[in-house]
């Protein structure tokens, strides 16, 4: 699901011959790694099939003394987004981090994913810009940060 996600979301933005060298077994053990460290939430269809994920957590770079806690990653497939998944895979991090006691969120958004108009609307502001290397390209990322992520846990 996740490698399925890049494609479709981030063609155009990352380079083809990145996008088509990824493998399933390699983010598979990625994410063997990372769920050692993570929380995460997984969005499932009426027949049982992963269709998005979130995970998150304490906030990883310390940029960002008055923002405790991170989204690492949120991935939709591209035939449920727009239908609330996403909404409700913020929301299960953000009560998952208020229930730790952290108020704060940051997440890191490529500028030019279509999608980043979500954040907006879950009440997240564009507070830093940087640049990522993928495969050679420089890439600007979007930090949007929620100051009380009570907004996103609350929300209808």
């Amino acid at each position: 699901m996740h490698v399925d996600s890049w494609i479709t979301t981030y063609r155009n933005i990352v380079p083809d011959e990145y996008l088509d060298g990824l493998k399933y077994e390699e983010r598979e053990k990625q994410w063997e790694r990372n769920l050692q460290h993570a929380t995460a939430f997984v969005a499932e269809n009426k027949t049982g099939e992963v269709i998005g994920f979130a995970d998150g957590g304490k906030e990883r770079s310390s940029d960002y003394p008055d923002i405790g806690g991170e989204v690492y990653a949120i991935y939709i497939l591209k035939a449920y987004q727009g239908q609330g998944v996403g909404k409700l895979l913020m929301q299960a991090i953000s009560k998952e981090l208020l229930d730790r006691d952290i108020q704060s969120m940051i997440v890191w958004v490529l500028k030019e994913n279509q999608s980043s108009g979500f954040y907006e609307n879950l009440g997240g502001k564009v507070i830093d810009e940087k640049y990522i290397t993928i495969a050679g390209k420089q890439i600007p990322e979007l930090a949007y940060e929620w100051a009380d992520i009570n907004v996103i846990a609350k929300q209808n």
